[in-house]
């Protein structure tokens, strides 16, 4: 099971199940070691696989998913399906993330090379390299709201522009549809090899459901488990439904999620969603960007911490803050604590890296 650096042929060798690939997270040497040690090379692949993804663990360690490649290719086909057909597509998330490595498997199997954005180049430039016809791309939250600043052109060239990998708040949703952009919001992570519901509707052959506020998961594009780990695949995966570990709502067909069902600060008896806290900061005039967590508290249990990148030239604080959260949440989901951070550091996937913020809010506390 080799784990070199990540190519188109190397995938196309995968999808054909004729050279199992390891997938290694970018980052540093520690986490790059991390992930080796739970992808244990010495032991034989189980039946079946032909990719291993190792995840982020942006909220626990990092666990090995094993991919099959009917799996990766349901998905792919099941995403042309709902977009409107093959086409050509712009990688611009790493490919060491489900959402990268996808974009290499819809391009092999549009039989389009993909084309790589190059750091600091225009979506513009980018564009004029890809083939004529149907363009895609998939992004995260922070690179549509980047994009939505810098050049919302670039974005309005591509038929759909799929934005995944942590939530999309409302607001910048609707901006990027009032400004033309053909977005599209998709749910899903590496155990249901990407994206499975898009604009809240499940891709075709993919079953959802709520089971005790928890989000499950069915179809061809699951998972078949965890690396040498049958315990964690017993606990996620049991009569082919995947138990998301989210929380949600599903009403005639349609899939809100609303958390995750383990990311609650419990402050003063009442549960607070952060990322319910996050979305009502970023609509703040005078913020770019939020992470929020909960820190022990003596009188509360926890309080709402939230790290603030400000606008340039803003200084948001926390009289200011308070009252907009408590309008909109509710009193105990206003943060009792405020720092400000020059940017949200991010996780390969392009989700934030909550422990790294929680690392450096304790750190400055001291």
């Amino acid at each position: 099971m080799p784990a070199p650096d990540l190519s188109p042929d190397h995938v196309r060798a995968a999808l054909r199940g004729a050279s199992p690939l390891a997938v290694l997270p970018y980052g540093p040497p520690a986490a790059v070691s991390a992930a080796r040690s739970v992808l244990r090379p010495e032991e034989p692949l189980e039946p079946g696989a032909d990719l291993v993804v190792v995840t982020s663990g942006s909220t626990g360690g990092g666990r090995a998913v094993l991919l099959s490649a009917e799996a990766l290719t349901a998905s792919a086909t099941a995403t042309h399906e709902r977009l409107g057909g093959p086409g050509a597509w712009l990688l611009a998330v790493p490919v060491s993330a489900i959402a990268g490595l996808q974009v290499l498997c819809r391009s092999i199997l549009a039989g389009e090379p993909s084309t790589v954005l190059a750091r600091n180049e225009t979506l513009a430039v980018a564009t004029a390299r890809m083939p004529a016809g149907r363009r895609y791309t998939a992004l995260v939250p922070t690179q549509l709201r980047r994009f939505l600043d810098s050049e919302p052109d670039g974005l309005r060239a591509f038929d759909a522009v799929l934005v995944g990998g942590a939530a999309t708040d409302p607001a910048l949703l609707a901006r990027a549809l009032d400004a033309g952009v053909a977005v599209v919001t998709t749910y899903g992570m590496t155990e249901t090899a990407g994206g499975c519901v898009y604009d809240r509707e499940p891709l075709d052959g993919v079953r959802a459901r709520v089971t005790h506020g928890g989000v499950e998961l069915a179809g061809p594009m699951l998972a078949l488990g965890y690396r040498l780990d049958p315990a964690a695949t017993a606990e996620a995966f049991e009569d082919g439904w995947f138990r998301t570990r989210d929380a949600g709502v599903l009403e005639a067909g349609r899939l809100t999620v609303t958390g995750r069902l383990d990311d609650v600060v419990i402050t003063g008896g009442v549960n607070v969603s952060p990322a319910a806290v996050e979305a009502a900061l970023r609509a703040h005039p005078d913020v770019a960007d939020a992470v929020v967590l909960g820190r022990p508290d003596e009188e509360w249990g926890h309080r709402v911490v939230a790290a603030v990148v400000p606008v340039p030239g803003t200084a948001p604080d926390l009289a200011t803050l308070r009252p907009w959260v408590a309008d909109r949440l509710g009193a105990p989901a206003a943060p009792r604590e405020l720092h400000l951070i020059d940017s949200v550091p991010l996780l390969h996937t392009g989700k934030p890296d909550r422990r790294g913020v929680a690392a450096a809010v304790l750190e400055g506390a001291r």
